[in-house]
């Protein structure tokens, strides 16, 4: 829904109340779990003590277990209520933002802010938490995006453009503007562009990027593989090239360390270099259109 800056004001503020108490609800839960727990600890200390498990403390275990699991599934639920306000607030900005730009309102980022930009991006990218037994969804890390999806205005995408200044075309990092449905084409700003012309880009040649991080310590299979030849940007740079896996992120708040192809080293890669998991993305060949 288009939002006014007041109302989008607004709109804000109720979520952040909202998140506020959320934030207050969960330390709250967070501490009942921690009591639960100890006390979990003191009953196993006071078994092995006594070298036997009486029937009383059999069942007082069983008790405790039972609440902290209750205690975690309701930390749980108020975490993931918390994380939709944030999500809220993130769409409701971003929305007020495209507004701007499409009244004309197109903002001045000098490169130095751009790069941080960027980086922040990647950082707060949410990360995909599933249910036990659920798989990590399309555009989470590594998993490409459905074949009919459609990315959204406002989204960050690699696009293949024309190079100006030579005959191959370049994979440059751009958001969406819009998707025409009738021709199939995308409108799209390129990101280190200022007050320049749109592109207007068939669909093959945008590709959306990761919506969600996966976590490396439990959707491992939603990782690139090492060895798995990528498109990575290059740090400092709006550009996408090829590259190959060299070493996976442990953790989720870790990047790819990736090595880009250049001949001017004798094995035809460069040093090993850290991008974020926004930032690599499936391979595409380049073909004309």
């Amino acid at each position: 829904m288009p939002y006014s800056a007041e109302n989008a004001a607004v709109q804000v503020q109720e979520r952040l109340k909202s998140l506020y108490a959320l934030v207050h609800e969960i330390e709250n839960e967070r501490q009942k779990g921690e009591h639960t727990l100890e006390s979990i600890y003191k009953t196993h200390d006071k078994i092995n003590q006594e070298g036997r498990v009486t029937p009383y403390n059999q069942q007082k275990l069983k008790n405790l277990y039972t609440t902290a699991k209750n205690d975690a599934s309701k930390e749980e639920e108020l975490l993931r209520q918390a994380l939709t306000k944030i999500n809220e607030i993130r769409t409701i900005c971003n929305e007020r933002r495209l507004q701007a730009r499409n009244g004309g309102n197109r903002e001045t980022v000098h490169r130095g802010a751009l790069m941080k930009m960027l980086q922040v991006s990647a950082q707060t990218l949410p990360l995909w938490v599933g249910k036990p037994g659920s798989k990590a969804p399309p555009l989470c890390g590594a998993i490409p995006a459905d074949s009919n999806y459609i990315a959204k205005p406002g989204d960050m995408v690699a696009a293949l453009v024309k190079n100006v200044e030579g005959d191959e075309d370049n994979w440059i990092l751009a958001e969406v503007v819009s998707f025409n449905a009738i021709t199939r084409k995308y409108e799209v700003d390129d990101i280190d562009e200022e007050q320049k012309p749109r592109h207007t880009l068939s669909k093959r040649r945008v590709v959306p990027l990761p919506l969600m991080r996966a976590n490396p310590e439990t959707d491992p299979h939603a990782l690139f593989h090492k060895g798995a030849i990528v498109m990575a940007l290059y740090p400092q740079t709006t550009c996408f090239y090829k590259a190959i896996v060299n070493q996976l992120p442990a953790t989720p708040t870790e990047d790819y360390e990736v090595l880009f192809e250049d001949p001017n080293f004798a094995d035809g890669f460069a040093p090993p270099l850290n991008v974020s998991q926004r930032y690599v993305i499936d391979i595409k060949e380049r073909k004309k259109t």
